[in-house]
């Protein structure tokens, strides 16, 4: 993928709690309350286990406004820095706001072209490093540690858009055994040392973490859903640590697909287990406008998009060329009950419009019965 296509793609991407909004889960508030607090928790983490995470330089958005002595200072010291910018709600009704990768300076210019009440959102400059060594997302639960790690940005890992030279790695710990879709001992190590990270001896320190963040265990390891980035210049950092998430994949275990028969004609990892047997629908993000599905359709795509979410919920399952078993798309599927494949890498060459398929997402297979 180009880098005009990808930086395209990557402007029109929402973050996963306006993915639950629009598909209007049950959760989305909390949701929405949980994304708005991450740092806020792992402020409390690294207050508590030491634990590594981009610290943000935090202001009202009314001393950002009115540019106070204080944040006047920050722009002088850090003003060509990159940053994120978060603009983080007081009240749950109103939207967060984001423009990252670019200098605070730069970013300044997009706020006060915001039109918002500067006095109901908070401003969290977040550190934002020029490049990217590692990239991790994970869940950790009683049955173990499953995720995916990829050199580059954690972006390649939520939206699903990694290139084709860095193919992402999947893993799974089951607290005594690694098992890695493809052995490399840097990531294995990697992972060692950010599992180390959250492992938490203690059992006053679980005690404590447990009432102040109602955190949970699994053993020593605090469970969740978690995203890292590594940085020459910063090292490891957690940049996500999320209680939902972490609850709503409590009994989550990677499925590897397998060829069962000689009908397979796809496979890919599952995203959400299930089977469904529909026609193909094969939707080009260029033709999406363009595009419909009938209920019982099976979508398959290159990857979803949230412009995507009308022909997701119409669908009896989905199955992509992109894609983790982590990233949004994936556990949009999954909120949805859909069964889902994702990172076949040619379903849409090998598949045509209406092929009947069966879709059994446990196995990652997709089977065609006839044309």
């Amino acid at each position: 993928m180009d880098d005009s296509k990808l930086a395209k793609i990557l402007a029109t991407q929402i973050s996963l709690t306006e993915w639950f909004d629009q598909m209007r889960h049950a959760n989305a508030a909390a949701m929405r309350e949980e994304d708005n607090q991450k740092r806020e928790r792992l402020k409390v983490l690294n207050q508590t286990i030491c634990l590594p995470f981009d610290q943000p330089w935090q202001f009202k958005a009314q001393d950002v406004a009115q540019k106070t002595p204080q944040f006047q200072r920050f722009v002088q010291e850090h003003g060509d820095e990159l940053c994120a910018l978060r603009l983080i709600p007081e009240a749950q009704n109103l939207p967060k706001l984001r423009m990252r990768g670019y200098s605070v300076k730069r970013v300044l210019e997009w706020f006060h072209q915001q039109n918002i009440d500067h006095s109901s959102y908070r401003a969290d400059f977040i550190p934002h490093p020029a490049s990217t060594t590692w990239s991790t997302i994970f869940v950790v639960n009683q049955n173990g540690v499953y995720g995916e790690i990829i050199k580059g940005g954690h972006h390649q890992l939520t939206q699903g858009l990694h290139d084709d030279n860095s193919d992402p790695i999947t893993f799974s710990y089951d607290f005594s055994d690694w098992q890695m879709s493809a052995e490399q001992p840097d990531a294995r190590g990697h992972l060692a040392e950010i599992l180390g990270l959250i492992k938490v001896d203690d059992a006053g320190t679980r005690q404590h973490l447990s009432k102040e963040l109602n955190a949970r265990f699994a053993g020593s390891y605090l469970c969740g859903y978690f995203e890292t980035a590594a940085s020459p210049d910063y090292g490891i950092w957690f940049i996500d640590y999320n209680r939902i998430l972490g609850n709503l994949y409590a009994d989550f275990s990677i499925r590897s697909g397998k060829p069962v028969s000689s009908a397979e004609i796809a496979s890919g990892q599952t995203g959400c287990a299930g089977r469904a047997i529909g026609r193909a629908r094969i939707v080009h993000a260029e033709n999406l406008a363009k595009s419909d599905i009938t209920t019982g359709e099976v979508l398959v795509c290159d990857m979803t998009t949230p412009e995507f979410l009308p022909l997701m919920q119409q669908a009896a399952a989905i199955v992509t060329d992109r894609g983790g078993i982590l990233c949004h798309a994936a556990i949009v599927a999954r909120e949805m009950k859909r069964p889902c494949i994702v990172g076949t890498g040619n379903a849409t060459k090998v598949l045509q419009d209406g092929d009947l398929v069966e879709v059994d997402a446990g196995a990652g297979c997709v089977r065609t019965m006839s044309r």
